[in-house]
């Protein structure tokens, strides 16, 4: 599956690195590498469509859509993002749940003490992984760098999650997916 290489792991020359930065928001630009030196084009990445994968994230987007009419990949990629996920396997599982902020919800995943927060950061790598891989092939990167400060805090979590499966998954170019690199950001 994926390559996802550290920080000090040099990303090919030439060409497009897509940044792919959950925090608040979804933050995503492309980097254009080029003889002489560099071209960051900022864009609105984080705003395109979310495309559920599976009857989970079928359930997420239902959820999202009696809030929002449109739902981007932002309202599930980003540390916000997490309540919609929580509260979704909760209401799948038959689970009341006290309402949650992201912030403890976070909190309960990366410290492992409640199973369902658990459960939802697994679903978030997996989101996370198919919308990385959706923004690389459209941008046609050369390289990927997860970046921002959510990004940093699940990067041990996303080598053993279900990000790859998800980055690389995608038809005809699966294998082309698997010769990109991903680079954590530290």
């Amino acid at each position: 599956f994926v390559h996802l290489c550290g920080p000090d792991t040099p990303l090919p020359g030439d060409g497009v690195t897509t940044v792919c930065g959950p925090d608040t928001g979804l933050g995503v630009a492309q980097v254009f590498r080029h003889d002489h030196g560099y071209h960051v084009l900022a864009t609105e990445g984080g705003h395109i469509d979310y495309a559920p994968l599976d009857p989970i994230e079928d359930a997420l987007l239902k959820r999202l859509r009696r809030t929002f009419t449109r739902v981007s990949s932002e309202r599930i990629c980003s540390g916000p993002g997490i309540v919609a996920i929580y509260e979704t396997l909760a209401e799948l599982e038959g689970r009341a749940v006290q309402s949650r902020d992201d912030k403890t919800i976070w909190a309960e995943a990366l410290d492992g003490s409640d199973s369902l927060a658990l459960a939802a950061l697994d679903r978030f790598c997996l989101s996370l992984g198919a919308v990385a891989g959706d923004l690389a092939l459209a941008q046609g990167a050369r390289g990927v760098v997860i970046a921002g400060g959510l990004g940093l805090r699940i990067k041990d979590k996303l080598l053993r999650s279900g990000f790859g499966e998800r980055f690389v998954a995608k038809g005809r170019f699966q294998s082309m997916m698997a010769s990109l690199p991903v680079k954590r950001s530290e």
